[in-house]
């Protein structure tokens, strides 16, 4: 596979079992649901990541989850780019967002951290904000709660209820990026969950 011919979809979360089910760690549910979905096997600990890589629709897929900690994840994305010489238009960062409520997804070619650590980290070691990235929407805390706390918390069981509708959505989002493109995807998916659009 050429590097043209190549993606990297990395998702931000917190490694360890007690961030597991929490906010911050969508970006790995979704990476985790996509190497389940694409049978996708041989897990390698690369550039401080978990790496899986497989071959979908005659194009090869690296997955990545990060293992420094969100405020480091740039670390990660920098290193497996560089190393596998993938062209900045075939990445994509997936990770939680604040800003959008719970539910919805948004894929954009470009942008600012938004307060999301691991973006600004992934923003600083790339030199540059154009990057494709799929925001994952969590809603804001409730009440004076605040963010840092809200975003390490485990989703609230009506949430629960609906995330495996939502990251499937997102699952989808992801694969369309791969094989249309990001204008494609942008159109088809940037929504709740109904297909309305934006």
């Amino acid at each position: 596979m050429t590097p043209e011919n190549s993606f990297l979809l990395i998702g931000l979360g917190n490694p360890g079992r007690e961030y597991n089910s929490t906010r911050h760690n969508i970006g790995f549910m979704l990476i985790d649901l996509l190497c389940l979905r694409l049978n996708a096997r041989g897990i390698k600990l690369q550039s401080k990541a978990i790496v899986i890589s497989t071959v979908y629709e005659e194009r090869r897929i690296i997955f990545a989850k990060p293992q420094t900690y969100m405020n480091l994840s740039g670390q990660s994305v920098q290193g497996l780019l560089h190393f596998y010489k993938i062209p900045i238009e075939n990445l994509l960062v997936a990770h939680d967002d604040l800003d959008l409520p719970f539910g919805t997804i948004r894929i954009r070619p470009a942008g600012g951290p938004g307060g999301q650590r691991g973006m600004a980290s992934t923003i600083e070691k790339l030199g540059t904000k154009d990057f494709p990235r799929l925001r994952l929407g969590i809603g804001r805390p409730p009440g004076r709660m605040d963010p840092k706390d809200y975003v390490l918390q485990d989703f609230s069981k009506d949430d629960m209820k609906l995330l495996p509708e939502v990251l499937d959505r997102a699952a989808d989002a992801a694969l369309e990026f791969i094989t249309s493109g990001l204008n494609a995807a942008m159109n088809k998916f940037n929504g709740g969950l109904s297909s309305d659009k934006e």
